[in-house]
């Protein structure tokens, strides 16, 4: 274990960061060029465009239930290496795919080649470090994340404008191998031999098992499905929202960039102080302000129309600003009891979360045809159900303290 008074180097941060940063470039550069996608596939139906990205994280929660597991036996590096191979495989699919249900079924592999990189770089994270300090990292780790959704939209636009949309894939390929590279040369392996496990039905039972007798643990996996399923349908709404409901095409990629930014800012932000207040304290009074940011929006706006796009950023502003305080939390506490079970719980966690969050976003998305107000309805009923539970994780944490 690393010792948590060790700073991380700048590299390490950078590493794991671009490990998780290429699943938000395999959706985000993706963004403005739906309706291209849509047009080549005959796929006109705004609904069908956000299986484009709620089907990836189908794949990124159920390819964790596999590489988890089996990076607690053969190592977090050869199996980063065979995520990188399934995602150029399903890149392929992509660019040859006829009609929406192959493009559905590229997005699907995509995710499950991808869910490598994000369980992985996270139990790699946690085979280092754990705690706050944990929490920091992670915060770090994020930070540098969120510079991929600030920028990647507006790459996604001048390759479209300039190219086409299968240039895309092209690129993602070609960063894909560049990071494969830097992987290999630099990163050591992380999983200590006594903490090796082999991957079997049985293995993977007791580690459930394993998993769910920490209540805090399976409490903070709901609230991560839930919290990830309502921004999820932002993610696959925003192109609609923008573009469709308030005619901004051409602003689309800055005002996205923008929203971005205020989750980098919060994440970085979350960084510096989560050591001096803790990490529940921040999860508790982020996920609070989340929750009622959005049902002021709704409130004020439940009988109207849109409002202008200036008061709907703002609004989205802040709300997703609160985000950069709840992500890194949330699964800092809830992979904190379980490092000696790193990648089956990593697997575990995002994949219950997952399953959760993705037919939220189905469902909730379903409903945003001319206002955006199902978004925030969406966003306050999943905030308010993850503070409930919360209260609830905390309360029985202090009866189990109990003599």
């Amino acid at each position: 274990m690393q010792n948590t008074q060790d700073r991380p180097h700048f590299e390490f941060i950078a590493l794991m960061a671009s490990l998780m940063s290429i699943v938000a470039l395999a959706i985000d550069t993706l963004l403005p060029a739906i309706p291209n996608i849509g047009e080549t596939i005959n796929s006109h139906d705004s609904a069908e465009h956000q299986l484009f990205v709620t089907m990836i994280f189908l794949g990124l929660g159920v390819g964790q239930l596999f590489f988890g597991p089996l990076s607690d036996q053969y190592g977090r590096k050869p199996m980063v290496y065979a995520g990188f191979v399934v995602f150029g495989i399903a890149s392929a699919i992509c660019l040859l795919a006829p009609n929406l249900e192959v493009m559905v079924l590229g997005r699907i592999l995509q995710g499950i080649g991808l869910s490598s990189h994000r369980t992985i770089a996270i139990s790699i994270i946690r085979d280092l470090y754990k705690g706050d300090y944990m929490a920091r990292v992670m915060s770090f780790v994020t930070a540098f994340f969120i510079l991929v959704p600030v920028v990647a939209p507006a790459i996604g636009k001048v390759i479209v404008d300039n190219f086409n949309w299968q240039t895309i894939f092209y690129v993602h390929l070609l960063l894909a191998g560049i990071l494969w590279i830097w992987f290999w040369k630099r990163q050591p392996e992380t999983l200590r031999r006594e903490y090796q496990i082999k991957f079997s039905f049985k293995s993977f039972v007791e580690g459930a098992k394993e998993m769910f007798r920490y209540s805090e643990t399976v409490a903070f996996t709901f609230i991560s499905g839930l919290i990830t399923g309502s921004f999820l349908v932002y993610l696959s709404t925003a192109q609609h929202i923008f573009e469709d409901q308030y005619g901004l095409r051409d602003a689309f990629p800055y005002l996205f960039a923008a929203l971005a930014i205020s989750i980098g800012t919060s994440t970085f932000t979350n960084g510096t102080m989560v050591v001096r207040f803790g990490m529940r304290k921040l999860a508790l009074a982020s996920t609070i302000g989340f929750s009622a940011i959005a049902l002021a929006y709704v409130l004020l706006f439940l009988n109207t129309g849109n409002p202008s796009v200036g008061v709907l950023v703002a609004f989205l502003f802040f709300q997703f600003f609160c985000l950069g305080f709840m992500w890194g939390n949330f699964r800092s506490i809830a992979m904190e009891p379980i490092g000696h079970i790193a990648g089956i719980g990593a697997a575990i966690n995002g994949f219950i979360s997952t399953m959760i969050s993705v037919p939220i976003a189905s469902w909730i998305g379903a409903y945003l045809d001319d206002t955006a107000l199902p978004l925030f309805v969406g966003l306050a009923i999943c905030g308010f159900l993850s503070v409930g539970i919360m209260f609830l994780a905390r309360q029985r944490k202090k009866a189990l303290a109990r003599p």
